[in-house]
C-alpha cells in the first residue's frame, strides 16, 4: 500500500509515519462485533481501515 519494498522499510515506515488505533468494537444494531484498525499516513487522505475475519485482518 506505502510501496515498502521488504519488511525492514515496512517497519521502518509503520515506526515513524503511521499513525494506527485499535478499538474493540460493538456496533449499535446487528453487525460487526470484534477488533477494529486505523491507519493513516503522515499525508492527508483517506485512512486504511481493517477488521478480522476467520482470524485474518482484512480492508473494508
Amino acid at each position: 500500500m506505502w510501496g515498502a519494498e521488504d519488511a525492514a522499510e515496512m517497519t521502518d515506515f509503520l515506526e515513524n509515519h503511521v499513525y494506527a488505533v485499535k478499538f474493540d468494537f460493538h456496533s449499535g444494531g446487528p453487525g460487526y462485533v470484534g477488533e477494529y484498525f486505523i491507519l493513516a499516513g503522515d499525508a492527508l487522505g483517506e485512512p486504511l481501515q481493517l477488521i478480522r475475519k476467520n482470524g485474518k485482518l482484512a480492508f473494508l
